[in-house]
């Protein structure tokens, strides 16, 4: 029994290490993970970034590993629903979550219950992606830049809607920087989701908009959005001769991302797999050239990396969103 023992660890300690197995109920080894389907849970609606990253992903994870994942939308709360449902998953590796920093670091200052705890409730497994911001509006508005809205909407405070993807949002929060770091006032208009507000832009019962590039690029392209400004640090190359927020208003700058999460408690043969199998995933020409279509780039790094981001980023955008003074109740 105990030579039985000391080879199933040494067999479990050995995939462990190579990222290809982990342990099942009954203490054996197994060579593959997964074993059955894996749920991934994105705590937004379709038509999003954070969706069109994680099925990005997903679509490539499966054709890798010759496993299936799969993509489960579960909005509501600015993502807080979708996350709170992960959080309480059974820590098995087979439901994962892949977040946007939004619901995973900011909502935690907006809202005064989020349903989970963006440390104790999850194991990080590793960042995914970064996705371009814009500043966007319909083709017949007058500004066609940043400094051209303040104008704007300085001359007529409270004048001028500004649709968001919903209360809490990375859209939202992004709008409320703008208005404090341009001493400006919008009429703030949520809606349940980044592509109901893009439509209506395009439609023309809105007038502007913050939209991520996966939301809106199509709309770019086509000639039905206009963009008045990027709201990333940088430039984006899928825009670079978009000026960016800050090259009009100084110091502003916001570069989202996306990483994936799984249950505290997940084995962590199942991280060190997932670890694996989503640097050939983000290293893969296929997915970059995908997520390049929808104004994404691969963000690789460890599950430290992605640990050390959440922490970081909890104490830098509480105090953003204290400056800013938007909450969500």
């Amino acid at each position: 029994m105990k030579t039985l023992q000391k080879r199933v660890f040494l067999a479990s300690a050995l995939s462990a290490s190579l990222g290809l197995g982990l342990w099942t109920e009954n203490g054996f080894a197994q060579e593959k993970y997964p074993l059955k389907t894996v749920t991934i849970i994105v705590p937004q609606a379709a038509g999003g970034a954070n969706d069109a990253i994680a099925r990005v992903v997903a679509q490539k994870l499966s054709e890798l590993s010759g496993q299936t994942f799969l993509v489960d939308n579960r909005p509501g709360a600015g993502g807080n629903v979708g996350t709170a449902l992960s959080a309480k998953a059974k820590a098995d590796g087979y439901t994962l979550l892949v977040n946007a920093d939004s619901a995973q670091v900011i909502n935690p200052a907006l809202y005064q219950k989020t349903g989970f705890d963006p440390i104790k409730d999850f194991d990080p497994v590793a960042p995914l992606a970064k996705a371009g911001y814009v500043l966007v509006a319909n083709p017949s508005f007058a500004a066609n830049s940043v400094a051209e809205l303040i104008a704007l909407a300085k001359a007529k405070p409270g004048d001028y809607a500004i649709a968001s993807a919903g209360n809490g949002t990375m859209n939202h929060l992004i709008i409320e920087m703008i208005q404090k770091a341009a001493d400006i006032k919008l009429q703030h208009i949520p809606y349940k989701s980044a592509a109901g507000a893009a439509t209506d832009v395009v439609g023309g019962q809105v007038p502007l908009s913050v939209q991520s590039m996966p939301s809106s690029i199509a709309f770019i392209r086509s000639g039905k959005l206009k963009v008045l400004g990027v709201a990333n640090e940088k430039r984006l190359a899928s825009l670079a001769d978009t000026p960016t927020i800050g090259e009009s208003i100084k110091g502003f700058g916001a570069t989202p991302w996306y990483g994936m999460f799984a249950p505290a408690g997940t084995p962590k043969a199942v991280n060190a797999w997932l670890q694996v199998e989503l640097a050939r995933v983000l290293d893969d020409n296929d997915t970059k050239e995908k997520l390049a279509t929808v104004g994404c780039e691969p963000f690789k790094g460890s599950s430290e990396v992605l640990a050390q981001l959440v922490r970081d980023d909890l104490v830098r955008w509480a105090k953003i969103v204290k400056d800013s003074g938007a909450k969500v109740d």
